[in-house]
C-alpha cells in the first residue's frame, strides 16, 4: 500500500518514513503542502499523512482543496495541536483522523490500518485468485502445494496484479506505485522481482502464474 507523508520537519518526516517502510508500506514524503497537494492530486494513494503548520499551504487547506478535487483519499492530520477546535475545523474540512504528536509507533501504525480501510475502494486484505491465496497480514502466498513468504516490494507488485486478475501493469507503473517517485529504479529491477515472483507461486500453486506482454506489461493469468 502507498502512504503520502507530508511534514515540514525533515527529521520528523525520515524517521515516520522509516516506520511505515519497515511495515511494507510504499512511502513518498513531502515537505510542504503545495507539494502535497501536487502528489495528492497526480496519484493514487491508499492513505496521506498531513502535518497542519506547514509552508506553501496549511495541511487543513490541503484537505480542502483535495476534496474540492473530488480526492477521497483518507486523510490522518498529525499535529501538536490537541484543541477541539482544531480537530472540529479538521473534520470539518474533510480529515478522516487526528493523530497528536508525540505517538507510539505501534499507534501509528494501528491508525494507518484503520485509516486505508477507509478509502473508497477499500476491498478485503485476503485475495483468492484460481487457488492462490494473497494475505496482507503477513506478507504471504499459499496454494495446495504450501504457503511462502514474499518480500515488501513482491507483495506489493503481487497485490497490483491480484487486485484485477487479466488486467496489464506496466513496468513503468509498477515503478511509480510500488518504488514511488523518489527511488524509480531500473526497468531491470522490475523484471528481476516478477521472475522471483514467479518462481515462488509455482512453489504453492500449479494453476497460476505472471504473464509478460513486451510493450504492454505483466498480468496475473490462469496457467491452461
Amino acid at each position: 500500500m502507498r502512504i503520502l507523508v507530508a511534514e515540514d520537519n525533515r527529521s520528523y518526516c525520515r524517521a515516520l518514513t522509516a516506520i511505515l517502510e519497515h511495515s511494507n508500506y510504499t512511502v513518498d514524503a513531502v515537505y510542504t503542502g503545495t507539494d502535497a497537494l501536487e502528489y495528492a492530486i497526480a496519484n493514487l494513494y491508499d492513505g496521506l499523512i498531513l502535518d497542519i503548520m506547514m509552508p506553501g499551504m496549511d495541511g487543513m487547506e490541503v484537505i480542502r482543496r483535495l476534496r474540492a478535487a473530488n480526492v477521497y483519499t483518507p486523510v490522518m492530520i498529525l499535529t501538536a495541536k490537541s484543541q477541539v477546535a482544531d480537530r472540529i475545523e479538521g473534520y470539518d474540512a474533510g480529515a478522516d483522523d487526528f493523530l497528536s504528536k508525540p505517538f507510539h509507533s505501534d499507534e501509528l501504525l494501528a491508525r494507518v490500518r484503520a485509516l486505508v480501510r477507509r478509502r473508497p475502494s477499500y476491498r478485503p486484505d485476503t485475495l483468492f485468485f484460481e487457488g492462490l491465496t494473497l494475505d496482507a497480514a503477513d506478507h504471504s502466498i499459499s496454494g495446495l502445494k504450501g504457503r511462502t513468504k514474499l518480500t515488501g516490494k513482491e507483495f506489493q507488485i503481487l497485490e497490483l496484479l491480484a487486485r484485477d486478475p487479466g488486467r496489464s501493469v506496466s513496468a513503468d507503473e509498477f515503478c511509480k506505485r510500488v518504488w514511488g517517485w523518489e527511488e524509480m529504479p531500473d526497468m531491470s529491477v522490475v523484471r528481476v522481482h516478477i521472475s522471483s515472483l514467479r518462481k515462488k507461486i509455482a512453489e504453492v500453486c500449479d494453476g497460476v502464474t505472471i504473464l509478460g506482454e513486451r510493450g504492454v506489461g505483466y498480468s496475473l493469468q490462469k496457467t491452461k
